[in-house]
C-alpha cells in the first residue's frame, strides 16, 4: 500500500507544485495524489486557505501526507498547523526533511518557490517519502507532548 498525497499552492509555488504532482504521480511509492490547488498563476487564493485544505486532508485522513508551496513555505506551515492533528514544516535541506519526519512525525512538508531552486524542491519531495516514524522511538514522548496542548 502505498501513500495517498495531498497537495497544493498559492500562486507563488503552482509551478513548484506541478512538477513535484507530477514527480510523485510516477513514484511508485505513492497510489493517488489530489491537487487542492491553486491552478495557476493567476489564481490569487489566498494561501491560508490551500494550507488549511491540504491540512484537514491529512487529518481526516483522507491523505497520508502533504506537500505545500508558496513563496516561502512559511505561510503554508502556519495554515496547516491550524488544523488540529497536523505537523507542518518548512524544510529547505535534505537533513531538515529527515528530521520532519522522524524526530516530529511531521506529515505535511512545506517548500518556499522563492527560496530554493525547483530541482532541490524536487528532490526534497521525494525524500519526504524516505522517511518513516517510529512510534518507539526517544521522539515519540515530544511528539505526544506537542499533541497534547491541542487537548488543551
Amino acid at each position: 500500500m502505498g501513500y495517498v498525497v495531498a497537495v497544493g499552492a498559492d500562486n507563488a509555488g503552482v509551478e513548484y507544485k506541478n512538477r513535484i504532482k507530477a514527480d510523485l504521480a510516477a513514484d511508485p511509492r505513492i497510489d493517488r495524489v489530489v491537487d487542492l490547488g491553486v491552478g495557476s498563476t493567476d489564481d490569487d487564493t489566498a494561501y491560508a486557505h490551500v494550507g488549511v485544505a491540504v491540512a484537514r486532508q491529512v487529518a481526516s485522513g483522507e491523505a497520508d501526507r502533504g506537500i505545500l508551496v508558496c513563496g516561502t513555505g512559511m505561510g503554508m506551515a502556519i495554515s496547516a498547523n491550524k488544523v488540529a492533528g497536523v505537523r507542518a514544516s518548512t524544510a529547505h535541506d535534505s537533513f531538515s526533511v529527515e528530521r520532519l519526519v522522524l524526530s516530529n512525525n511531521g506529515q505535511v512538508l512545506c517548500l518556499g518557490a522563492r527560496v530554493i531552486g525547483v530541482e532541490l524542491a524536487r528532490r526534497l519531495a521525494r525524500e519526504f517519502f524516505d522517511y518513516t516514524f517510529d512510534a518507539t522511538s526517544a521522539s515519540a514522548s515530544k511528539v505526544e507532548a506537542i499533541c497534547s496542548y491541542e487537548a488543551s
